[in-house]
């Protein structure tokens, strides 16, 4: 597997392990979802639009969009689950076509990141790629513990790479409209 063939399955098993989580959300009150909980952030609500503001933001980088902080300045933009499931939705849809337009060259083109009082800030794609997909990993891992706490049960999302669960990932992407 290829780098760049590495990065689309990431940004794949993102938008699948987002919907999962976001879609068990969805079964919650607004009240549990907005409901103050132990972890890094006050609550799945904050947790998740987290998720998002800082996915725009790198996109944004990577797409050179150049909003820079702007793209984090509202830190809880989608206060309901729903409206944040669709937004993080059409953010995955993003990742996922700026991934399947790499080329190797592109994965060593270098981009500013705003780091507010650090400045801007450059880094390679390929470098901002595997940190985007580490951060979105370690707070979705807050999220599913959060969640253990709510009246539904966290999703399993660690099925999507072997052989053996690929089938069914790549179904339910299908179905919710990623090819």
């Amino acid at each position: 597997m290829s780098l760049i063939d590495h990065y689309r399955g990431m940004a794949l098993n993102n938008a699948w392990s987002n919907r999962r989580l976001l879609e068990v959300c969805l079964k919650l009150s607004e009240e549990d979802f907005a409901a103050r909980r132990t972890s890094f952030f006050p609550s799945l609500q904050v947790t998740l639009n987290h998720i998002l503001v800082v996915d725009r933001f790198y996109l944004d980088a990577l797409e050179d969009r150049n909003r820079g902080r702007a793209a984090r300045e509202i830190e809880v933009p989608f206060p309901k689950a729903a409206t944040l499931a669709s937004a993080q939705t059409e953010t995955d849809h993003r990742l996922l076509v700026f991934c399947d337009g790499l080329t190797e060259p592109q994965l060593q083109r270098t981009v500013c990141l705003d780091r507010g009082p650090r400045g801007l800030l450059p880094d390679t794609v390929e470098r901002v790629l595997a940190h985007l997909f580490i951060h979105q990993i370690h707070h979705r891992g807050q999220a599913h513990a959060m969640l253990a706490g709510t009246p539904i049960a966290p999703p399993q999302l660690d099925e999507f790479f072997l052989t053996e669960d690929r089938t069914a990932a790549m179904d339910a992407l299908k179905a919710a409209g990623f090819a």
